[in-house]
């Protein structure tokens, strides 16, 4: 990319906002930094980090606020350098439109045009679309190697401030492990899964194991948050989906290059209740760090570090259960079966549904918490279920578990 002056663009204390995982535009995003004393006391919001684009020696002159600390965000979080939201994914949209988010500027990743001139937003729509609404100043990445998809919004030429080629190639996310457990998990989340569903999966390896594991045929669409690599073979069966960003690998950005069965949309649309609250057979599959006797679910900090957010699991579980035929399913090691929770409640035990490990399954709709305690310490790790009523009993939930 052609150096040029970014602070013609940013002024001190400016709101600045950029595409997250794979639609990081880093080659801006380096520029914006490099350039950083230009504008101090600018304060960004970050999405989802793979590139590490972002160091905590950046925060000597920015503020850096994020609604997660996936990926490289961690290592931010635990030097001290960004402020988490705790807000949920869904309410990312309003933020940014009443300027509780600040979005002066806006830096994008844009697919070269298509022959009507019209340059897709490529890998996510997200919190990108609001942004683009309320933004002073739009600059482009235009890179090669982004696919052009059907996203929306499309924009032209005349959007962009500024505009500059790239042709590095796209941040992609780190692969998932396919290892013994996810696939034995895989396995038992399937035989919940109604057919004619249509799925919503969390981003993570267990989330994208059921996605790979799922016959095309049980599938009516998906409609979900991010799309994973685990839709591949899904998408290229002719699955159609909404989704509001694209996380995955060069083959699941080939996957969607030009698929008019795929459209990347706002996060105010694929996480809105009433959108929601219309499908049918919803079926959300989320990931955890732990799960307590309750059926409480904590998604956010693990051994006292935070590591994840509160994202959009609670939008789609609570969807999943007023879904007539949805079902809502919980996936976790057994080891993360616990007696109580180290972090924050993300979804509450009211919402409650099916959890699933290794071991088995446990269904917790509609059951007391007597009937949810044994349910998961039967799907536990098993070394730990003498532990986890023990633990059950001398915590003050001896109503939980039987003498």
């Amino acid at each position: 990319m052609p150096e040029f002056d970014i602070a013609r663009y940013v002024q001190p204390g400016d709101g600045v906002v950029w595409g997250q995982a794979c639609a990081e535009p880093v080659a801006l995003v380096e520029t914006f930094l490099a350039g950083r004393n230009a504008y101090p006391g600018a304060r960004v919001f970050l999405g989802i980090g793979y590139a590490g684009t972002v160091r905590a020696e950046h925060a000597d002159r920015l503020r850096f606020v994020s609604y997660c600390a996936s990926g490289t965000n961690r290592a931010l979080v635990e030097a001290g350098a960004v402020d988490i939201l705790p807000v949920p994914y869904s309410r990312l949209g309003a933020a940014l439109r009443s300027g509780a988010l600040r979005a002066d500027v806006l830096l994008v990743q844009v697919s070269p045009p298509n022959a009507r001139g019209e340059y897709s937003l490529g890998l996510a729509a997200d919190y990108l679309a609001p942004a683009l609404d309320v933004c002073r100043t739009v600059i482009a990445e235009v890179n090669e190697h982004v696919p052009w998809t059907y996203s929306e919004p499309v924009l032209t030429r005349d959007r962009f401030a500024a505009c500059f080629a790239s042709s590095r190639a796209p941040v992609e996310a780190p692969p998932a492990q396919a290892e013994a457990r996810a696939r034995a998990i895989a396995q038992h989340a399937l035989g919940c899964i109604p057919a004619g569903a249509t799925v919503e999966a969390g981003i993570g390896g267990l989330p994208d194991a059921v996605l790979a594991a799922l016959p095309p045929e049980r599938v009516a669409r998906l409609h979900t948050g991010a799309l994973g690599d685990g839709a591949i073979a899904l998408l290229e069966s002719g699955i159609a989906a909404d989704c509001a960003l694209v996380c995955g690998s060069r083959a699941l950005h080939a996957a969607v290059r030009e698929n008019p069965n795929v459209r990347l949309r706002s996060c105010e649309y694929t996480h809105d209740a009433a959108v929601l609250g219309g499908i049918a057979r919803f079926t959300a599959i989320n990931a955890a760090v732990e799960v307590d006797l309750t059926g409480q679910i904590n998604a956010e900090v693990a051994a006292g570090r935070y590591v994840g957010a509160v994202g959009g699991a609670l939008d789609f579980v609570r969807a999943a259960n007023r879904s007539p035929g949805g079902i809502s399913l919980t996936l976790v090691p057994a080891e993360r079966i616990v007696a109580q929770l180290c972090g924050p409640v993300t979804v509450p035990r009211s919402e409650a549904g099916l959890v699933v490990t290794e071991y088995g399954v446990a269904d917790l709709r509609e059951a007391s918490l007597r009937e949810r305690a044994q349910r998961l310490i039967a799907i536990a790790a098993p070394e730990r279920r003498d532990a986890l009523q023990h633990a059950a009993r001398t915590a003050g939930l001896a109503w939980a578990v039987r003498y």
